[in-house]
């Protein structure tokens, strides 16, 4: 069914770009360095101050010259991310937000520009920053947010009459989907009051929702992407490590080459530790006590980019790791033991030959 010819749309494109730069972030340092406020709890409802950051974030705001429409601001985690966000104001119909939907997430220059203020600020805050990356691993999401629509419909009228439009702009498809891709997009919307509305991508994301209301969500989503993002790193990290263990395993497959492994343990012994003190933090920056809502927006947004998979996946290296540490130590144990009572079988047969000697 094609949309009322009255529904015009009034809000704003948000363009999210995160970067992994370090291992953690001083937040108290930074805050000093950049004078820079906290991220502020309140969020959508009645129950929304339930949900908190452990850490708060810090936040400041960016002037881009030549770019007055813009809003641009940077976030920084404690443990480690950086997102650069770009709002831009929208006011248009469905074909232009389509069109738009389609330009930003098929290609734009947006992060390029992000990146560029992502390295300014490291290196204007190099100080508060714990162990800098060399390289950086990153993720976007893209979000229109849509907080007037013509007629004011209410959320099952519009999945009903602009549902199609809605999955193309989730999709970032200019053609009309199948009837199955659009009810793949759709079934993933929530609504918490009758007259709002979130589908979510992997992404991308459609929003109708109050100023206040689709501040909770871009909270959200930005905390799922920056999940998904430190995953991605653990994950990369480990596959490293054991890659590196089992060379060094080949290497040292003959009996003297044992002895270096409990070298070998111990450093993967201190990665374990740190990926598992790291993932744990990561995971729990964020608190849902009575707020069910954020919650479950939370979870379904975290399983739309792939945090799970990239969890599930740390989770196993994880145990891949501690197996082979034990194997590391098993070996090197073995060896030991070897030495030891090669080394008591020596002893007795120098006393016997005394012994045989003197008799002689």
């Amino acid at each position: 069914m094609n949309p009322p010819s009255n529904s015009t749309l009034r809000g704003s494109a948000v363009g999210l770009f995160l970067f992994d730069v370090c291992e953690e972030v001083k937040l108290d340092e930074l805050r000093t360095i950049l004078g820079a406020r906290r991220l502020g709890v309140g969020l959508k409802h009645a129950a929304a101050e339930q949900l908190f950051f452990e850490r708060p974030p810090v936040v400041e705001t960016v002037q881009i010259p030549g770019e007055s429409q813009a809003q641009v601001r940077v976030k920084y985690y404690d443990y480690g991310v950086v997102s650069v966000l770009f709002e831009f104001p929208f006011a248009g119909d469905w074909p232009d937000l389509i069109s738009l939907s389609s330009r930003w997430i098929s290609g734009t220059d947006l992060p390029t520009r992000a990146e560029e203020i992502a390295k300014e600020r490291v290196a204007r805050t190099r100080a508060a920053l714990v162990n800098p990356y060399d390289t950086w691993l990153s993720e976007d999401y893209f979000i229109f947010f849509m907080r007037e629509i013509g007629g004011n419909p209410a959320a099952a009228q519009l999945l009903h009459s602009c549902g199609m439009q809605i999955a193309q702009v989730v999709r970032g498809e200019n053609a009309v989907l199948s009837d199955d891709e659009r009810r793949e997009v759709v079934q993933s919307g929530m609504s918490y009051y009758p007259n709002d509305l979130a589908v979510l991508g992997w992404n991308a994301a459609f929003v109708y929702d109050s100023l206040a209301g689709s501040e909770t969500t871009m909270q959200l989503l930005e905390y799922a992407n920056s999940q998904l993002l430190e995953f991605r790193h653990y994950d990369d990290l480990l596959t490293r490590e054991l890659a590196g263990v089992y060379d060094s395993l080949e290497k040292n497959s003959n009996f003297i080459g044992r002895w270096r492994l409990p070298r070998e343990a111990s450093r993967l012994q201190t990665v374990l530790l740190d990926v598992t003190e790291l993932t744990e933090r990561a995971d729990n920056a964020i608190k849902f006590l009575s707020d069910m809502f954020s919650a479950r927006l939370y979870r379904l947004a975290a399983n739309k980019v792939g945090v799970h998979d990239y969890k599930s996946l740390t989770k196993e290296k994880l145990r891949t790791a501690e197996d082979l540490y034990r194997f590391l130590i098993d070996q090197f144990h073995q060896s030991r033991t070897f030495w030891l009572e090669s080394m008591v079988v020596l002893i007795l047969l120098i006393e016997l030959v005394y012994v045989f000697h003197g008799k002689m």
